[in-house]
């Protein structure tokens, strides 16, 4: 018997990035020695996995293919993205599929909360696809995951890594007076790398948001990250870092950037585990309560342990 298969007449499924189809494959550059990951497939890492299956929750851990999932998931950390799965901004680094979004789903806040229960989580972190589409941005939604989380799980700290819900009026607003414990937005990178690496978003304006928090509130931690390895010139990062001060960023992260596919913007450079560790003492020296920048680092990469040693850095200074 022939079994012939109508592979001209299946349905295509729909392209992630349409945006970048069209787009020329970039150079890839040999990965160092030095960036190294471990695997998933623990046992750990499997009860993680179901959990979030079972919730039908979307993480950014696995979105955004982050390169330490393995771990984090291992040790019950995970980084759940609210607000749907698709993105309205089309970022020339970020893997997050792209497109016109479902609406908000009610229920969202209530399944986060229960897989933070199931976890046992000491701490979370929840971000969110840009939802340019909607009034707030989605400020009223986080809100709300904010407050289920307490409901069930009070004793949970909250790490929160926010868009800049395009800048829409009173939104920042809104979410700060949630008072999460961690308030994260990203700069991404430097701001001669904004139209081609995040070209909806703008660099002062994302200053300002950061600025705002703590005019909203002083007691919450803000926390912003850059990737590098994108063309940026070192100055250029000690520059930003001032500006981050200005706004009294209390913690800061740098890790390397590592291209999601051919499409997506290139890497530039592998930056050295030595470079990183000059960033790190640079950025002390500035002021930062805490510093995380290692080739590996993400913003949310052992989010719990850091906010315990973000507390202890605080106190440590007010005790001076």
């Amino acid at each position: 018997m022939t079994i012939v298969l109508d592979l001209l007449n299946q349905p295509r499924q729909p392209l992630r990035h349409p945006e970048k189809a069209h787009r020329p494959d970039a150079a890839v550059l040999r990965k160092p020695d030095w960036i190294r990951v471990k695997a998933p497939g623990s046992p750990k890492w499997a009860e993680t996995n179901r959990i979030v299956k079972e919730n039908g929750l979307v993480t950014v851990c696995q979105e955004a293919g982050c390169p330490n999932i393995g771990e984090c998931w291992e040790q019950k950390h995970a980084t759940f993205m609210i607000m749907g799965d698709t993105c309205t901004r089309a970022c020339a680094f970020c893997n997050v599929k792209t497109g016109m979004p479902q609406p908000l789903d009610p229920k969202e806040p209530e399944h986060i909360a229960i897989a933070v229960e199931k976890l046992g989580l000491h701490h979370v972190v929840i971000t969110s696809v840009d939802r340019d589409d909607l009034a707030d941005g989605g400020a009223r939604h986080f809100v709300e995951v904010i407050e289920s989380i307490r409901a069930r799980s009070p004793k949970t700290t909250i790490e929160i890594l926010t868009p800049d819900f395009l800048r829409k009026p009173g939104a920042i607003e809104t979410v700060a007076r949630a008072r999460p414990d961690v308030f994260n937005h990203n700069l991404e990178t430097v701001p001669s790398k904004y139209l081609k690496v995040r070209p909806g978003a703008r660099y002062f304006s994302s200053i300002r948001l950061l600025q705002l928090v703590k005019e909203v509130d002083p007691t919450i931690f803000t926390k912003s990250g850059i990737m590098v390895g994108l063309g940026e010139e070192r100055n250029e990062v000690l520059q930003l870092m001032d500006d981050l001060r200005a706004a009294d960023v209390d913690f800061m992260t740098i890790g390397q950037y590592l291209a999601p596919t051919k499409k997506h913007h290139p890497v530039i450079e592998f930056i050295t585990p030595d470079a990183f560790k000059s960033y790190e003492t640079i950025a002390y020296a500035k002021g930062f309560l805490m510093v995380s920048a290692t080739p590996l680092t993400r913003s949310s990469h052992h989010a719990g342990d850091d906010f315990a040693r973000l507390k202890a850095a605080r106190e440590q200074k007010a005790g001076r």
